[in-house]
């Protein structure tokens, strides 16, 4: 047998002392694992189940997928047992690091379980603070020897708790392994990928919390007279998801009325409540038994727009600006460590939307730099667009052109509540290929806070324009738009190929 079949701590007299505590470490692994195994299989599910006392649903909101769970560690119970057991001189012993990066591959359902824990663990603390007969029963379950005496709040925890204890285990095994030595490698891999199922799990908790609060300022925020309607929980117009960053309270410096403050990737929303209510801190804000309703107290403000300054450095009183386009709001918090932290926040997440909006268009310049040896150009010029569908409440939509060639692309000024908008909005072509380039017409909604909405589109490829334009020079041309209702743009073109 290899020493690295040796996990009894009574066969390791005969070891080095390296080898005696790397053997040391990984029984303490399998023991570990054997345990969190039978705590999976303790006796609360089962009962709660079939006392009926919570619904479907309601189970599945506290366990969420505790089976898979169950069923991800038993194998990898099974697989260490397996490796425990004496074998032949030449049927190799299965390492402990490739046991590891095997099994921790197949361990995503901790994903989803971790990330819908809190909404569990808020569940279950409602029904037994309300429901006496419901408290009395989970205690009863807690008398089982097996319990531990612990409740099953403690035992929902342990998921998360196991997840984090893997990246521990492997590197106290990975310390005690020499260079060289046949496992090495398997134990580095299997730590990448401990550590990365604690980075996918956390990730994974972080944007659920993110998505619960999006959703309970969707239901706690009156956005009337917004400029559009404004889905929290969304896509942004170019930053991806939304992000809920921070957010609190604070006042305006010279009134003193006190607003509720919610900072995104995007924008910068301040409100007021619309009636007195009170606060310790944004955990009780976010609380699914806060009833608070909100207004909006100023349009949102577009993180890419504003500029954030302080006062005189030498006050103590804890004001700051926010300059936007025209206007200024001069507010205030509580303290200085809490005006450090907005205009820190505030500033980082208007450096990085400025940023984005830079690489993008850096990204269109240099596309549109790239001449080479073009065979010829084409001048288009978008004239206007008649009959577009309504995207705005009002029956309106506030239209923009984006026309494409390849990596070729130019975009036009956006149009405010029209369904005819006027463009007259030139643009010049490098010509690569007469046959394959195609000329792409994209019109579209121009959006604040969410992705752009799609109006219509129309391709013309190259070589038909160079055939209807042949001898006749330029000329204009009504093109339907495709993938909508109704619509279409009103272009001329000029192809002009070089000899």
């Amino acid at each position: 047998m290899t020493s690295d079949g040796c996990t009894d701590p009574s066969s390791l007299d005969s070891l080095s002392p390296q080898e005696k505590k790397r053997q040391g470490y990984i029984h303490e692994l399998i023991e570990a694992e054997e345990r969190y195994v039978e705590d999976l299989q303790v006796v609360f599910y089962k009962p709660m189940s079939e006392s009926r006392r919570l619904t479907d649903a309601e189970m599945a909101m506290i366990f969420v997928n505790w089976r898979e769970l169950l069923a991800c560690n038993s194998k990898l119970v099974k697989a260490l047992h397996a490796r425990k057991k004496t074998t032949g001189d030449n049927v190799p012993v299965q390492k402990i690091g490739d046991i590891l990066a095997s099994e921790l591959s197949h361990m995503q359902p901790y994903i989803s379980f971790c990330s819908s824990q809190f909404n569990g663990a808020a569940l279950l603390q409602t029904r037994t603070d309300n429901e006496p007969e419901f408290k009395a029963f989970l205690k009863k379950i807690a008398t089982d020897y097996r319990c531990k005496g612990m409740p099953l709040s403690s035992f929902l925890l342990k998921p998360m708790q196991r997840i984090t204890r893997y990246p521990l285990h492997i590197k106290n095994i990975l310390e005690c392994t020499a260079e060289g030595h046949p496992d090495r490698g398997h134990l580095k891999e299997a730590l990448e990928k401990a550590e990365e199922l604690c980075q996918q799990v956390n990730e994974g908790v972080r944007e659920k919390e993110n998505s619960d609060r999006l959703e309970w300022i969707q239901n706690h925020i009156q956005c009337d007279g917004a400029v559009e309607h404004l889905v929290f929980n969304s896509l942004t117009n170019c930053l991806g998801p939304r992000k809920l960053l921070h957010s609190g309270k604070m006042y305006k410096a010279k009134s003193s009325k006190e607003l509720w403050a919610f900072l995104f990737n995007d924008f910068l929303l301040l409100t007021h409540a619309a009636k007195q209510f009170t606060s310790s801190g944004p955990d009780k804000l976010f609380s699914k038994r806060n009833n608070v309703q909100l207004k909006m107290y100023k349009p949102p403000v577009l993180l890419n727009e504003v500029l954030v300054k302080l006062p005189d450095p030498s006050s103590d009183e804890p004001i700051f600006h926010i300059s936007h386009i025209d206007k200024v709001y001069v507010l205030r918090t509580d303290n200085i460590n809490e005006r450090t932290s907005w205009v820190q926040k505030i500033k980082v997440a208007s450096e990085e939307f400025i940023e984005t909006e830079k690489r993008k268009r850096e990204k269109v310049y240099q596309a549109r730099s790239i001449k080479g040896t073009g065979i010829g150009r084409l001048l288009v010029t978008i004239l206007e667009a008649t009959e577009l569908k309504a995207a705005k409440p009002n029956g309106k939509s506030n239209p923009y052109c984006e026309v494409t060639m390849g990596a070729q692309t130019f975009t036009s000024r956006t149009i405010n509540d029209t369904l005819n908008p006027k463009w007259s909005f030139t643009c010049q072509f490098h010509i690569r290929d007469l046959y394959q380039d195609v000329l792409c017409i994209t019109i579209s909604e121009r959006d604040q806070f969410s992705p752009d909405g799609f109006l219509g589109r129309t391709e013309v490829p190259v070589a038909t324009i160079k055939k209807e334009l042949e001898n006749k020079g330029p000329v204009t041309r009504r093109l339907l738009l495709h993938e909508v209702p109704t619509g279409e743009v009103w272009v001329r073109l000029d192809l002009q190929l070089f000899k």
